[in-house]
């Protein structure tokens, strides 16, 4: 055998190892998911954060996607200087779909005063996120637990 033989047959079977061993796990990808969306509302910037959420969101309270996108929206435009601390409870998957609890506060300005939007230091809001696999993306399809007024 060549070694040109000899390199392709290794790399085609070294190839599938590195994948599987490098290949970011779904969990791993839904960690990834939670972070940059709360950096993205950190840096107030709803096209990142509504791309964490799928078209077909919805919640115990009615929102959709079109009507969470709008109270971001005017959210964003009402507060400044966004902290969101978090911090993953339990990661749930089932095939292509997930539930994630996650401890959440958020700390954020509006005019002159800075308080907590969501959650307090004391006690953190318990939120339940939904998510669905949508074309190879995890998305956040579901909430339970915000409160009624957001």
């Amino acid at each position: 055998m060549s070694k040109k033989s000899i390199a392709l047959l290794t790399l085609l079977f070294v190839a599938p190892v590195l994948v599987y061993f490098l290949w970011p796990s779904d969990e791993a990808r839904i960690r990834t998911l939670f972070r940059d969306g709360a950096r993205a509302i950190e840096k107030q910037n709803i096209d990142d954060v509504m791309s964490k959420v799928s078209f077909n969101y919805t919640d115990e309270h009615g929102l959709s996607y079109l009507y969470l996108k709008k109270l971001m929206e005017r959210a964003f435009r009402e507060v400044k200087d966004i902290r969101v601390d978090y911090e993953i409870k339990k990661i749930e998957i089932k095939g292509d779909s997930a539930t994630a609890d996650v401890d959440v506060t958020v700390v954020a300005t509006r005019g002159t005063d800075t308080g907590y939007i969501l959650g307090n230091a004391a006690r953190p809001l318990l939120i339940r996120f939904i998510l669905d696999k949508e074309r190879m993306k995890w998305l956040i399809n579901r909430t339970e637990g915000l409160p009624r007024w957001f």
